[in-house]
């Protein structure tokens, strides 16, 4: 058997906001922007693993989705604890100091983690829990 992960989701609450998290702050490039308004899909690659794609979508476009869930779904988004992605880099006092500079919001500075990694954390735009692990 052969698989690879292709494609993870995270929802955006302003696409806008996201597209300065993720492609200016982060580096990922763009590579589709569908739809209009809030209601956007931006498709992401990191420059070195193109053919994995991180997928930021309207929170909850499911038309079977109540008011009252959406709106929940929405506020679980603002507390860090809806979604999360882990993403890596060989620099990662360079990458907080870039984040930290341009007032993402800090959940925790550089940390040797007892579960044997080296990370630190911020909040996206939207509230997504956002990890970055130090890799060699």
């Amino acid at each position: 058997m052969d698989i690879t992960l292709h494609t993870t989701f995270l929802p955006h609450t302003d696409p806008e906001a996201s597209l300065r998290f993720y492609r200016d702050l982060l580096g990922f490039e763009l590579t589709q922007d569908v739809g209009q308004g809030a209601m956007r899909w931006l498709t992401f690659v990191a420059p070195t693993q193109p053919d994995v794609r991180l997928v930021l979508t309207p929170p909850v476009a499911d038309p079977g989705v109540t008011d009252d869930e959406r709106r929940t779904v929405v506020e679980l988004m603002a507390k860090g604890v809806y979604q999360s992605i882990i993403l890596a880099t060989k620099d990662l006092d360079g990458a907080f100091a870039r984040l930290q500079a341009a007032d993402a919001e800090v959940v925790s500075e550089p940390t040797d983690q007892p579960w044997g990694v080296r990370d630190c954390a911020f909040r996206d735009p939207a509230g997504n829990m956002v990890r970055i692990d130090q890799v060699a």
